[in-house]
């Protein structure tokens, strides 16, 4: 009881105060000086906004929500299978590593009308740039896990005739899970970035789109309170996939380093 409420006092209540003074600062600002509602609205006109389009709200959120985790759980499974290629192979690394550098230098909004042309609008296309936008990070925290792994221990498979796999699934993985959940963390919030740029190319139908075509379209309208929600309903859900993510993670570290301490 005592750490959980040591938890609330240090680590949510002082951010919860902040974001309410803020709030409270920003609510009679708007109407000390009667900014108009398209430029700043208040904070009761977003919430009066995103009560009223509730419905609409949701299914976008869910929509781009359900992007983020497939081009996250794509991203996940191809980087990780890269870095394997990658620490196998000195010459697949030197070789192949500079296009994987090309996917997180490239400006996404350069490609974004290609992937267009070639896939078509909808959900095809947002998944293929939220997989781009998110996959470096899985690539070079996975490749660092995989063959930073101790010499010393390189050498005790070798003194036993361990053949190749043997070292990648007993010795080089369970280095490389550390590594891989610090990449995942970070792409899990990629993910959310890409889906919502993607969807600024890619677009839905009128009845059914994500968060990203109803910013473009709220900020094209000059709705901005529909459009203060839209990205305070696209923060939120970061955050969720990116507390989801760690908090997965945590766990697989506190069973991942349990399991380490009753071996040694």
């Amino acid at each position: 009881m005592k750490t959980k409420a040591s938890f609330f006092w240090q680590r949510v209540f002082p951010p919860a105060i902040l974001f309410g003074f803020v709030v409270i600062v920003w609510q009679i600002v708007t109407l000390a000086y009667d900014i108009p509602r398209y430029l700043l609205p208040s904070p009761l006109l977003i919430l009066q906004a995103a009560v009223d389009q509730h419905e609409q709200f949701l299914s976008a959120t869910l929509l781009t929500g359900f992007e983020a985790v497939c081009g996250f759980g794509l991203s996940l499974l191809i980087g990780v299978g890269i870095a394997f290629a990658f620490s196998q192979s000195k010459i697949i690394r030197s070789s192949c590593y500079p296009y994987a550098i090309f996917l997180q230098t490239v400006p996404i909004i350069a490609i974004a009308p290609l992937i267009i042309t070639w896939f078509g609008t909808g959900f095809q296309s947002v998944l293929l740039v939220a997989v781009i936008i998110s996959l470096f990070p899985i690539i070079t925290n996975a490749t660092t896990g995989l063959i930073s792994v101790d010499p010393e221990l390189e050498n005790l498979f070798r003194l036993y005739n361990a053949s190749r796999w043997q070292r990648l699934w007993k010795l080089q993985l369970p280095n490389s899970v550390p590594y891989i959940i610090v990449g995942a963390k970070t792409s899990s919030g990629l993910a959310v970035i890409g889906s919502i740029v993607g969807e600024f190319f890619a677009g839905y139908q009128a009845d059914q789109f994500g968060l990203g075509y109803l910013i473009l379209q709220t900020s094209n309208q000059l709705k901005t309170p529909q459009l203060f929600a839209a990205v305070i309903a696209s923060t939120l859900l970061g955050v969720i996939i990116f507390g989801t993510v760690s908090f997965v993670g945590s766990v697989i570290l506190k069973r991942f380093y349990a399991l380490s301490s009753d071996a040694v």
